[in-house]
């Protein structure tokens, strides 16, 4: 199965996090960590992302972050996806 959103929306695959531990060793639940913003990689765009430029603000393989609580979370092939609006997009990571 493939994920193909529509309008103003992109697919996005969360990148898989490391265990986060304290200095003493335990292993610290995603609820007492910092609030980040998380990161991810564009698997699809729909059709109504809007160019800037002549040039769409992302495209597929772009790294990208967006806020903690963005955007509706779906787990498909067990991988963990996002759908998120192209406004909950903050940046894209330029290497």
């Amino acid at each position: 199965m493939t994920i193909r959103p529509l309008k103003d929306k992109v697919a996005v695959k969360y990148y898989k996090k490391e265990e986060e531990k304290s200095k003493g060793g335990l292993v610290l639940p995603d609820t007492a960590r910092e609030e980040k913003p998380q990161q991810g990689e564009v698997v699809a765009i729909g059709n109504e992302v809007t160019p800037e430029n002549g040039e769409a603000p992302v495209k597929v393989g772009d790294k990208v972050i967006f806020d903690k609580y963005a955007g509706n979370k779906i787990t498909l092939n067990e991988e963990e996806y996002v759908i998120l609006s192209i406004d909950d997009v903050l940046a894209v990571i330029e290497d």
